[in-house]
């Protein structure tokens, strides 16, 4: 098997059910061992004095892979905190919590994907590893074989999520400046976990006062018979927009599998992800403090940009992948430039004020206190977003590369696009270009009001185009115009270009 097939960015992944189970407990014992000794060097302290917290969330392959990892780490010698069903970003936080504070962690997820994938995140004090981490603990863990080796460190279970939840009622107590015990009374929120982590974000809710009647998929189950736990998937956004409207609620939220991504509904049934969420949070601390600066992935709208300006802030649209924004933002808060907020279109969304932690329930919970204090003057989340300008045409294709060396080929093929912008009198590249490249267009007299992205995936062989317009068929014409550009470069599928453009 070729270890290093299983990094998919900054974490492990992998097929984790069925005869052609990559990702089996036997890798799991291994990477377990492996980071164990990895966390003991980073520490400077010999392996028998770390300690590695574990959790998981609901996926049927969980239980064994946990199990597998944990007694890696104790035949590395160090000692286990067992944490059980947990989330993502409770994980970071347990590291940092007194009471708990073990060396390192790791979470058995494969966040939104099927039931049968599965994988693992690794922390550190100083937060997730890096993906040059990962690959160096697949090359450490593949030499291993932990089998027939004695459990040496003790495996201890504990329950970090109790504590978790009272961290987030904190926020909540802190945000609506209250000591009572019962804040949220007046509330009604619907929360979807997808029968993921989540399910018990809805007893906290109910705890400080909030109505959840309407609340779904809280059991975990890992199949995910209900729908796929992922904020950005349209069955999943419909069922927690039928929930919302059905019980008459104020919003509706909802979380991926382990918890690290979310998104919400409000009271209108208005589904409020990706440019809208952005909007959203940004508006919210925009208002508390403007002249900040939003760190957003690259694939964000121009109406956005204009929003972010509108109230006051800067936007800075950087490269995709959740650690990427959380680095650029990390960077530019050290250079002196006030950033409070690094986040994705997908819904990761890390917050200064929470260690820059990607952290989709704390995200929500900022966004419940806010709701709270609108619903007393009689408003709601959405009249925040009134004003983001939306596109007419929007379009998400994506060009699978066949030619072996694809990053060379993406490479050469983004290039081709951006000689010919440089030539080209009605394309304008983008002048916060930061990855692939993004052309803005003056479509049908207009000026700035359609543009394109395409750039390389960060994992696999595929190059993502990313269109918007402004105007009524103005997708069609900059996908004529692209294709003509790309149309004898060898080496990439273009039948999904082809077929979109008739």
């Amino acid at each position: 098997m070729d270890w290093m097939k299983l990094k998919s960015g900054s974490d492990v992944r992998g097929v984790a059910v069925g005869e052609n189970r990559t990702l089996t407990p036997h890798v799991a014992a291994c990477l377990g061992m492996a980071f164990a000794r990895f966390v003991a060097e980073k520490k400077h302290k010999s392996v028998a004095q770390v300690t590695i917290a574990l959790g998981r969330d609901s996926r049927i392959s969980g239980e064994e892979l946990l199990r597998a990892a944990a007694e890696g780490v104790s035949k590395a010698g160090a000692a286990v905190m067992d944490f059980g069903m947990c989330t993502t970003p409770a994980m970071y936080m347990c590291i940092i919590t007194p009471g708990f504070q073990p060396d390192g962690s790791i979470m058995i997820t494969a966040s939104h994907h099927p039931y049968d994938k599965n994988g693992l995140k690794f922390f550190v004090e100083e937060g997730g590893l890096e993906g040059s981490d990962v690959e160096k603990l697949l090359r450490a863990a593949q030499e291993l074989e932990p089998e027939g080796m004695p459990i040496a460190g003790a495996i201890t279970q504990k329950a970090f999520l109790p504590t978790y939840q009272e961290l987030l009622a904190g926020r909540i107590r802190k945000g609506l400046d209250t000591d009572m015990a019962k804040p949220l009374l007046g509330l009604h929120v619907v929360v979807d976990a997808g029968n993921g982590a989540g399910g018990f974000y809805a007893e906290l809710l109910e705890s400080l006062g909030a109505w959840v009647e309407g609340s779904q998929f809280l059991e975990p189950d890992g199949y995910f018979p209900n729908h796929i736990p992922n904020p950005e998937n349209a069955d999943a956004m419909a069922s927690l927009r039928k929930a919302v409207l059905g019980a008459g609620a104020d919003l509706g939220v909802i979380f991926d599998a382990d918890c690290d991504r979310a998104a919400i509904v409000d009271a209108d049934g208005r589904e409020i992800n990706r440019n809208r969420l952005i909007a959203l949070i940004s508006a919210i601390l925009l208002d508390e403090k403007p002249g900040q600066t939003i760190v957003t992935d690259s694939v964000t709208s121009s109406g956005l940009k204009k929003f972010i300006n509108d109230w006051g802030g800067e936007h800075y649209r950087y490269k995709r992948g959740y650690r990427n924004v959380i680095d650029e933002a990390i960077r530019l808060n050290a250079e002196g430039i006030e950033c409070p907020l690094a986040i994705e279109t997908s819904g990761h969304a890390a917050l200064k004020e929470n260690h820059f932690l990607d952290d989709g329930m704390y995200l929500v919970t900022v966004l419940i206190v806010r709701a709270m204090k609108l619903k007393r003057e009689g408003s709601t989340l959405g009249s925040l977003i009134a004003d983001l300008k939306e596109p007419v045409e929007s379009a998400e294709l994506r060009l699978n590369i066949v030619a072996e060396d694809f990053r060379e080929t993406g490479k050469v093929a983004i290039q081709r696009v951006l000689d010919y912008a440089n030539a080209a009198e009605n394309w304008h590249i983008a002048p916060d270009n930061r990855e692939g490249v993004r052309i803005s267009f003056d479509l049908d007299g207009g000026m700035d009001n359609g543009w394109f992205l395409l750039r390389l995936s960060v994992h696999d062989p595929v190059l993502p185009l990313n269109v918007e317009s402004d105007v009524a068929g103005g997708v069609l014409q900059m996908l004529k115009s692209l294709y003509a550009v790309l149309k004898d470069c060898e080496g990439i599928d273009l039948e999904p270009l082809r077929k979109a453009i008739g």
